[in-house]
Protein backbone atom coordinates (compact mmCIF):
# COMPACT_ATOMS: atom_id res chain seq x y z
CA UNK A 1 0.00 0.00 0.00
CA UNK A 2 2.93 2.17 0.87
CA UNK A 3 4.54 2.13 -2.78
CA UNK A 4 0.75 2.52 -4.37
CA UNK A 5 0.47 5.91 -2.16
CA UNK A 6 3.66 7.28 -2.91
CA UNK A 7 2.92 6.45 -6.77
CA UNK A 8 -0.86 8.38 -6.38
CA UNK A 9 1.56 11.31 -4.77
CA UNK A 10 3.55 11.63 -7.75
CA UNK A 11 0.87 11.38 -10.53
CA UNK A 12 -1.47 14.04 -8.66
CA UNK A 13 1.56 15.94 -8.49
CA UNK A 14 2.68 15.55 -11.72
CA UNK A 15 -0.65 16.79 -12.63
CA UNK A 16 -0.73 19.38 -10.65
CA UNK A 17 3.10 20.69 -11.58
CA UNK A 18 2.19 20.71 -15.00
CA UNK A 19 -1.58 22.83 -14.91
CA UNK A 20 -0.50 25.73 -12.47
CA UNK A 21 3.57 25.37 -11.96
CA UNK A 22 5.52 23.92 -9.36
CA UNK A 23 5.89 26.87 -6.97
CA UNK A 24 2.43 27.52 -7.08
CA UNK A 25 0.94 23.93 -6.18
CA UNK A 26 1.45 23.14 -2.37
CA UNK A 27 1.59 19.92 -0.47
CA UNK A 28 -1.71 20.56 0.92
CA UNK A 29 -2.87 21.04 -2.35
CA UNK A 30 -1.57 17.53 -3.62
CA UNK A 31 -3.02 15.97 -0.27
CA UNK A 32 -6.85 17.30 -0.77
CA UNK A 33 -6.17 16.07 -4.24
CA UNK A 34 -5.41 12.39 -2.73
CA UNK A 35 -8.11 12.45 0.13
CA UNK A 36 -4.98 12.58 2.49
CA UNK A 37 -3.53 15.13 5.00
CA UNK A 38 -0.77 16.44 4.45
CA UNK A 39 1.13 14.94 7.08
CA UNK A 40 0.63 11.75 5.26
CA UNK A 41 1.86 13.21 2.38
CA UNK A 42 5.17 14.78 4.42
CA UNK A 43 5.73 11.01 5.35
CA UNK A 44 6.38 9.58 2.20
CA UNK A 45 8.09 12.99 0.65
CA UNK A 46 9.36 15.07 3.62
CA UNK A 47 9.52 18.38 0.94
CA UNK A 48 7.68 19.22 -2.06
CA UNK A 49 11.18 19.05 -3.92
CA UNK A 50 12.07 15.77 -2.90
CA UNK A 51 8.93 14.87 -4.75
CA UNK A 52 10.13 16.61 -7.71
CA UNK A 53 13.42 14.58 -7.14
CA UNK A 54 11.62 11.69 -7.03
CA UNK A 55 9.71 12.36 -10.54
CA UNK A 56 12.90 13.07 -11.87
CA UNK A 57 14.42 9.88 -11.01
CA UNK A 58 13.79 7.65 -14.17
CA UNK A 59 14.55 10.75 -16.70
CA UNK A 60 17.87 10.95 -14.46
CA UNK A 61 18.82 7.59 -14.94
CA UNK A 62 17.56 7.20 -18.52
CA UNK A 63 20.09 10.26 -19.57
CA UNK A 64 22.89 8.65 -17.48
CA UNK A 65 21.81 5.15 -19.18
CA UNK A 66 22.05 6.65 -22.58
CA UNK A 67 25.78 8.72 -22.10
CA UNK A 68 26.82 5.44 -20.82
CA UNK A 69 25.65 3.31 -23.73
CA UNK A 70 27.17 6.13 -26.50
CA UNK A 71 30.67 5.80 -24.42
CA UNK A 72 30.77 2.13 -24.60
CA UNK A 73 31.01 2.79 -28.97
CA UNK A 74 34.43 1.65 -30.19
CA UNK A 75 37.51 3.78 -28.98
CA UNK A 76 38.58 6.08 -31.74
CA UNK A 77 34.87 6.19 -33.30
CA UNK A 78 33.99 9.79 -32.15
CA UNK A 79 31.03 9.83 -34.89
CA UNK A 80 29.46 7.23 -33.85
CA UNK A 81 30.03 8.18 -29.76
CA UNK A 82 28.30 11.86 -30.84
CA UNK A 83 25.24 10.50 -32.92
CA UNK A 84 24.42 7.71 -30.26
CA UNK A 85 24.12 10.05 -27.31
CA UNK A 86 22.15 12.64 -29.27
CA UNK A 87 20.03 10.13 -30.86
CA UNK A 88 19.96 8.67 -27.53
CA UNK A 89 19.31 11.58 -25.44
CA UNK A 90 16.61 12.82 -27.70
CA UNK A 91 14.79 9.48 -26.99
CA UNK A 92 14.97 10.28 -23.07
CA UNK A 93 13.67 13.56 -23.76
CA UNK A 94 10.90 12.37 -25.79
CA UNK A 95 9.97 9.55 -23.41
CA UNK A 96 9.17 12.55 -20.35
CA UNK A 97 8.51 15.17 -22.63
CA UNK A 98 5.71 16.07 -20.09
CA UNK A 99 8.39 16.47 -16.69
CA UNK A 100 10.54 18.28 -18.98
CA UNK A 101 7.95 20.83 -19.39
CA UNK A 102 8.24 21.73 -15.64
CA UNK A 103 11.33 22.89 -16.35
CA UNK A 104 11.45 25.52 -18.71
CA UNK A 105 7.64 26.66 -17.09
CA UNK A 106 9.37 27.25 -13.64
CA UNK A 107 12.45 25.84 -13.24
CA UNK A 108 10.90 23.04 -11.70
CA UNK A 109 13.92 20.57 -11.83
CA UNK A 110 16.21 23.05 -9.97
CA UNK A 111 14.08 22.97 -6.67
CA UNK A 112 16.30 20.03 -5.08
CA UNK A 113 20.20 21.14 -5.80
CA UNK A 114 21.01 17.01 -5.95
CA UNK A 115 18.74 16.86 -9.15
CA UNK A 116 20.41 19.97 -10.49
CA UNK A 117 23.79 18.71 -9.93
CA UNK A 118 23.13 15.72 -11.02
CA UNK A 119 21.47 16.62 -14.43
CA UNK A 120 23.98 19.69 -14.84
CA UNK A 121 26.98 16.84 -14.62
CA UNK A 122 25.38 14.58 -17.26
CA UNK A 123 24.77 17.36 -19.46
CA UNK A 124 28.56 18.70 -19.73
CA UNK A 125 29.34 15.05 -20.13
CA UNK A 126 27.19 14.92 -23.06
CA UNK A 127 28.08 17.92 -24.32
CA UNK A 128 32.07 16.74 -24.47
CA UNK A 129 31.10 13.51 -26.16
CA UNK A 130 29.19 15.89 -28.98
CA UNK A 131 32.13 18.65 -29.31
CA UNK A 132 34.42 15.27 -29.72
CA UNK A 133 38.40 15.27 -27.93
CA UNK A 134 39.63 17.47 -30.30
CA UNK A 135 37.31 20.51 -30.06
CA UNK A 136 38.03 24.06 -30.40
CA UNK A 137 35.71 27.05 -28.81
CA UNK A 138 33.62 26.72 -31.76
CA UNK A 139 32.95 23.35 -31.54
CA UNK A 140 32.34 23.09 -27.99
CA UNK A 141 29.60 25.85 -28.46
CA UNK A 142 27.94 24.48 -31.03
CA UNK A 143 28.10 21.23 -28.99
CA UNK A 144 25.93 23.03 -26.09
CA UNK A 145 24.01 24.46 -28.69
CA UNK A 146 22.90 20.88 -30.46
CA UNK A 147 22.38 19.86 -26.80
CA UNK A 148 19.89 22.70 -26.11
CA UNK A 149 18.53 21.55 -29.66
CA UNK A 150 17.52 18.46 -27.98
CA UNK A 151 15.22 18.91 -25.42
CA UNK A 152 13.33 22.40 -26.33
CA UNK A 153 11.89 21.40 -29.51
CA UNK A 154 10.50 18.42 -27.70
CA UNK A 155 9.12 20.93 -25.05
CA UNK A 156 7.66 23.50 -27.16
CA UNK A 157 6.01 20.68 -29.00
CA UNK A 158 6.22 18.04 -26.70
CA UNK A 159 2.03 17.22 -28.14
CA UNK A 160 2.89 16.15 -31.76
CA UNK A 161 3.72 12.67 -32.31
CA UNK A 162 7.42 10.87 -31.91
CA UNK A 163 7.24 9.81 -35.47
CA UNK A 164 6.94 13.53 -36.31
CA UNK A 165 9.35 15.27 -33.99
CA UNK A 166 12.04 13.07 -33.56
CA UNK A 167 13.21 13.23 -37.63
CA UNK A 168 12.71 16.88 -37.68
CA UNK A 169 14.69 17.69 -34.68
CA UNK A 170 17.63 15.49 -35.52
CA UNK A 171 17.67 16.88 -38.66
CA UNK A 172 17.57 20.34 -37.46
CA UNK A 173 21.20 19.07 -35.27
CA UNK A 174 22.63 17.51 -38.17
CA UNK A 175 22.74 21.11 -40.15
CA UNK A 176 24.34 22.71 -37.15
CA UNK A 177 26.97 20.31 -36.47
CA UNK A 178 27.82 19.86 -40.01
CA UNK A 179 27.66 23.70 -41.07
CA UNK A 180 31.91 23.58 -40.57
CA UNK A 181 33.68 23.49 -43.34
CA UNK A 182 35.41 19.92 -44.46
CA UNK A 183 38.87 21.33 -44.93
CA UNK A 184 38.63 22.62 -41.02
CA UNK A 185 36.76 18.92 -40.51
CA UNK A 186 39.61 17.32 -42.09
CA UNK A 187 42.58 19.01 -40.74
CA UNK A 188 41.16 18.21 -37.06
CA UNK A 189 40.19 14.65 -37.54
CA UNK A 190 43.75 14.08 -39.65
CA UNK A 191 41.48 12.35 -42.54
CA UNK A 192 40.73 13.87 -46.06
CA UNK A 193 37.29 15.31 -47.04
CA UNK A 194 37.00 12.69 -49.68
CA UNK A 195 35.42 9.34 -49.80
CA UNK A 196 37.71 6.33 -50.30
CA UNK A 197 36.27 4.31 -53.68
CA UNK A 198 34.98 1.59 -51.01
CA UNK A 199 32.83 3.96 -49.02
CA UNK A 200 31.33 5.38 -52.33
CA UNK A 201 30.43 2.12 -53.17
CA UNK A 202 28.69 1.43 -50.18
CA UNK A 203 27.10 4.43 -50.25
CA UNK A 204 25.77 3.83 -53.47
CA UNK A 205 24.10 0.16 -52.34
CA UNK A 206 22.98 1.59 -49.31
CA UNK A 207 21.11 4.31 -51.81
CA UNK A 208 19.83 2.10 -53.81
CA UNK A 209 18.42 -0.12 -51.48
CA UNK A 210 16.09 2.57 -50.81
CA UNK A 211 16.13 1.64 -46.91
CA UNK A 212 18.25 4.99 -45.48
CA UNK A 213 18.09 8.24 -45.84
CA UNK A 214 20.96 10.79 -46.81
CA UNK A 215 21.05 11.70 -43.35
CA UNK A 216 21.76 8.01 -42.60
CA UNK A 217 23.90 7.03 -44.79
CA UNK A 218 26.28 10.07 -44.33
CA UNK A 219 26.30 9.32 -40.44
CA UNK A 220 26.64 5.59 -41.14
CA UNK A 221 30.23 6.24 -43.19
CA UNK A 222 31.42 9.61 -41.10
CA UNK A 223 30.91 12.14 -43.56
CA UNK A 224 28.73 15.34 -44.05
CA UNK A 225 25.77 15.34 -46.70
CA UNK A 226 27.40 17.42 -48.75
CA UNK A 227 30.13 15.46 -49.09
CA UNK A 228 27.72 12.19 -49.58
CA UNK A 229 26.06 14.15 -52.30
CA UNK A 230 29.36 15.68 -54.26
CA UNK A 231 30.54 11.94 -54.82
CA UNK A 232 27.78 10.46 -55.46
CA UNK A 233 27.03 12.90 -58.20
CA UNK A 234 30.29 12.26 -59.50
CA UNK A 235 30.08 8.72 -59.43
CA UNK A 236 26.36 8.62 -61.44
CA UNK A 237 27.99 11.40 -64.33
Amino acid sequence: MTDDTRSRILEVALDLFAAQGYHDTSVREIAERLGLTKTAVLYHFPSKSRIVAALAEPLLADMEAAIDAANRAPAGDEHQKRWAVIEGLLDVWLAHRHLLRLQMRDLALAADGSVFERFRDAAHLAEHIIAGPLADHGDRIRAVQAFAMLSDPVVIFADLPTEMLRPAVLAGVERLLEERSEPQQARRRGRPGAMTPEAVERARRMHASGEHTAAEIARALGVSRATLYRHLNIETQ
